[in-house]
């Protein structure tokens, strides 16, 4: 794009969620945007694809929390826009009557979410109080409601039930494809099969792919367990740690036991003393008669090197939702039918990069979504493109700056 008439507005790198959501709210405003993937589409090697995530308010953290609630928004224009439905939850109304037992929950689309955790957890506790501080539905459940409830899930001892009503199941691949074809039909580019080979920074910011180069006033980075690569060569490095996860489905003894039809609900284990980490299921819907259980961790891997074979600690993790899953749902069965690979890229506290390079304030970067960001990307693109465009930022964005990690400097916002 040599000529002045095909400068971009913006380019984003990375057509996973958070990139086609910046993409999105990109050309929603009239901008020039160019949205570029290395990888042909649909793809299955970084951290957007299968075919679903949970959705969820139930955050110990109130900014995730508070900003679920755009989020819930969006993924509803989103859906109505795309005339097919991305997710499957609960309403999202808000009361402040926590305290009643409640009915089990009745319909397929409201599936809610389940914490599982000894009384005295603190993330536990941490995520009650902050649901009732900003008035999110739910209910405490005791040892005796849960079983009560929930019939086929097996308590270790001590263990209560916190049920977050709007929790549910997003459709991931459903959603990416909505997206792509949403920025289409607003007037942006999707060029996949395109990797980035250098960025020269500047005004315009230039790209270069193995195709051809691009021009554009800015330039968002949205690119997973790639971005060290992309950002090494204009002087940063970020403390990302990319992971693979083994994505588990475990065939129900009946089917339909654990199935949405069931009422059955999405989970997250907090402190299963198998485990250090969490373990999550969602009911089985994508792959009939299979329900989806993994563990919240991973290991270290190249993501070029993701599909080589599994390490002693992949069989490891394996045989720890093994476990679980005989312990505490019994009616599948305790070895997994299918496993899929997916990767993470993680920061060290957990929390999302949402910034500008502190060198090129034109240069956007999101990063360090994965294990809990797919939920949250109608506002993670919202707030990219703004950081873009240069505007004042919807959100606090001081969880989300590069400079709270020592040594890499304080970004310009």
């Amino acid at each position: 794009m040599a000529a002045q008439n095909d400068l971009c507005d913006a380019i984003v790198i990375g057509a996973g969620i958070q990139g086609c959501f910046a993409a999105y709210h990109l050309a929603k405003h009239g901008k020039r945007v160019l949205l570029l993937e290395q990888f042909f589409l649909p793809h299955s090697r970084g951290s957007s694809h299968g075919q679903s995530r949970i959705i969820r308010r139930a955050y110990p953290e109130d900014f995730y929390t508070h900003m679920m609630d755009e989020c819930y928004q969006i993924w509803a224009q989103l859906e109505h826009e795309a005339g097919t439905q991305l997710y499957s939850c609960s309403s999202t109304n808000k009361d402040s009557s926590h305290h009643r037992v409640l009915p089990r929950i009745p319909s397929p689309r409201q599936t809610g979410l389940l914490l599982l955790g000894v009384k005295e957890n603190q993330e536990l506790k941490t995520t009650q109080a902050t649901l009732s501080r900003l008035g999110v539905k739910h209910q405490c459940l005791s040892s005796e409601e849960l079983k009560q409830h929930f019939p086929n899930i097996r308590l270790a001892k001590g263990e209560v039930g916190l049920l977050e009503e709007s929790g549910g199941v997003l459709y991931a691949a459903k959603a990416l494809r909505a997206l792509q074809e949403a920025i289409r039909q607003l007037g942006g580019k999707v060029c996949d099969g395109e990797k980035v080979m250098e960025i020269k920074p500047g005004l315009p910011v230039v790209v270069k792919t193995t195709c051809k180069s691009y021009q554009a006033n800015s330039l968002v980075i949205a690119a997973g367990p790639w971005t060290n690569r992309l950002l090494r060569p204009l002087g940063l490095e970020l403390p990302l740690q990319t992971l693979r996860i083994n994505v588990c489905y475990w065939r129900e003894k009946v089917p339909g036991s654990y199935g949405v039809s069931q009422a059955f609900p999405c989970f997250l284990g907090l402190d299963l003393r198998l485990a250090p980490h969490h373990i999550y299921g969602l009911p089985s819907d994508e792959y009939p008669g299979l329900m989806k259980v993994c563990y919240h961790h991973g290991n270290n891997a190249d993501p070029e090197e993701r599909d080589c074979p599994a390490a002693f600690s992949d069989i490891r993790d394996v045989q720890i939702l093994s476990r679980f899953v005989r312990d505490h749902l019994p009616d599948l069965e305790p070895e997994p039918a299918i496993v899929e690979q997916c990767m993470y890229t993680n920061t060290p506290d957990k929390h999302f990069i949402l910034d500008r390079h502190p060198k090129y304030d034109n240069i956007i970067i999101g990063a360090g979504f994965s294990g809990h960001g797919f939920k949250l990307s109608p506002v993670v693109g919202k707030i990219l493109y703004e950081l873009s465009m240069k505007l004042t930022p919807s959100y606090d964005l001081s969880p989300f700056r590069i400079s709270r990690f020592p040594g890499l400097g304080k970004a310009h916002l």
